[in-house]
């Protein structure tokens, strides 16, 4: 597909990256002329200097045979600007990104009145990363699909753990039915496991479960349940600020740490119910004297990456459940996985992959269509979520006589209601949301699973 990009900054650059690599033919556009030049350097893609409210300068990007236009500058006024001018001169898709609080209360009317395809807030998307794991303690990542009735839950083996030693084909007895183990990571390796892989303490599993199978899950592998009642909070901005809102609609007390006297005020007089503090987050007393041992939970949530990885490794040894760092700058990379840090949310990244999403489900085919995208691990495994459309070729097979692609993994799917843990005869029927886990990266069809996709065609 023809793709625009209008703003390079951190989620611009990633998306642009992870929508070159899908295969698309990307456009830049911005208005400094050494970021258009390093990114079209670095990634194979045009590049045009200028203003996106600019016609003559989305004309210049090729507006006219763009399939999707692509908003995210740091302006929402901008984005938003630039997504109707698109509108006018194209029937092309539209996606801004909108930070202000305002415009996300009002955004199926910006959508629907703007005839925008898509609205993101960033700092939301992460507000509600930070609540579903909130809500799933013992995870450390927590991805949803089909509306939230299945979950994909990363978590880490304790020593304790009745799964240590098992093999994967034996567990069944031990964990039940309704479960499956799609990613096994081990020190450095990552790998979609078999039967054979025997699990150890120390091990990071993602399994595939229905939300309320979770805390039974948990229990049958020995690993105690956690419940959040209690949430401390570094840092007042956008992401704490909707963060907060959640937490109060769930009864959860929230402690709330913000240096920035004007801030506390407008966060004090919007949350009459939670506790705000004016005192500096990362002081070692200050956190004392609010009674850090005692909180459930920490979240690290100031506008500075390092501040919030050191409050974090501090913050693990005082809190009795959860801690939950953000980054927005700094790569989750080998350096913070030596960290050993709890949970990271990135919300560059969970913008980038919803964008990602919408793209590939633009480019269905007749077969299926992806309604869900998750780009897992640093990018190396991807689960996606496709819905078997009528007529498919792929529908009837069994699973035991599916050609499947190496590291390919069918791991759920969802028929009225219900999520089967696929065996060898089952197979796919009309309508059925089916959950991939694949190292392959830029699936777009349900046959691409298949090692000879032109097979099934009549």
């Amino acid at each position: 597909m023809q793709i625009i990009i209008v703003g390079c900054g951190k989620i611009g650059r990633m998306l642009t990256v992870q929508l070159s690599n899908d295969g698309n033919n990307v456009t830049v556009v911005d208005t400094n002329a050494d970021i258009v030049r390093d990114i079209s350097t670095q990634v194979d893609v045009m590049g045009v200097v200028g203003n996106g409210t600019s016609y003559s300068t989305l004309k210049d990007a090729g507006l006219e045979d763009t399939d999707i236009l692509i908003a995210v500058t740091a302006s929402d006024e901008v984005n938003l600007l630039t997504c109707v001018i698109a509108q006018q001169k194209s029937n092309c898709h539209t996606i801004a990104r909108v930070r202000n609080p305002i415009y996300s209360e009002e955004r199926h009317f910006l959508r629907s009145e703007l005839h925008l395809s898509m609205t993101i807030n960033p700092e939301l998307e992460a507000a509600r990363e930070i609540m579903n794991l909130i809500r799933f303690p013992n995870a450390i990542e927590v991805d949803s699909f089909s509306n939230d009735r299945i979950d994909l839950l990363r978590f880490r083996i304790p020593e304790d753990s009745k799964l240590d030693g098992i093999v994967l084909k034996d567990a069944a007895q031990k964990i039940g039915n309704d479960v499956l183990v799609c990613i096994a990571e081990r020190g450095n390796e990552t790998l979609i496991p078999n039967g054979d892989y025997q699990v150890r303490s120390g091990d990071v599993l993602t399994i595939i479960i229905a939300p309320w199978k979770a805390n039974e899950f948990f229990h049958k592998c020995g690993v105690r349940s956690r419940r959040i009642h209690s949430v401390m909070i570094v840092g007042g901005g956008e992401i704490s600020y909707y963060l907060v809102k959640m937490l109060l609609k769930e009864r959860i007390e929230v402690k709330l740490i913000e240096r920035d006297r004007k801030r506390c005020e407008e966060l004090n007089d919007e949350f009459p119910d939670a506790t705000v503090i004016c005192a500096d987050g990362t002081n070692q007393a200050v956190l004392a004297e609010e009674q850090i041992d005692d909180m459930d939970a920490f979240v690290a949530c100031t506008g500075i990456d390092e501040i919030n990885v050191i409050l974090s490794m501090y913050a693990q040894e005082h809190v009795q459940k959860k801690c939950i760092t953000k980054i927005n700058r700094i790569s989750e990379n080998e350096i913070l996985t030596k960290l050993d840090l709890d949970t990271i949310v990135d919300p560059k990244k969970i913008t980038s992959q919803r964008i990602a999403r919408y793209v590939r489900a633009t480019g269905n085919s007749m077969d299926s269509n992806v309604e869900t995208l998750y780009r897992l691990l640093d990018n190396r495994v991807e689960a996606l979520e496709f819905i078997i459309r009528p007529h498919s070729k792929i529908i009837g097979i069994n699973l035991q006589d599916m050609p499947l692609k190496d590291n390919v993994l069918v791991a759920g799917i969802l028929r009225d209601g219900k999520l089967i843990i696929p065996r060898g005869q089952d197979s796919f029927q009309e309508n059925d949301a089916v959950i991939i886990v694949t190292t392959h990266l830029g699936f777009h069809d349900i046959r691409d699973i298949l090692k000879n996709p032109d097979s099934l065609r009549q």
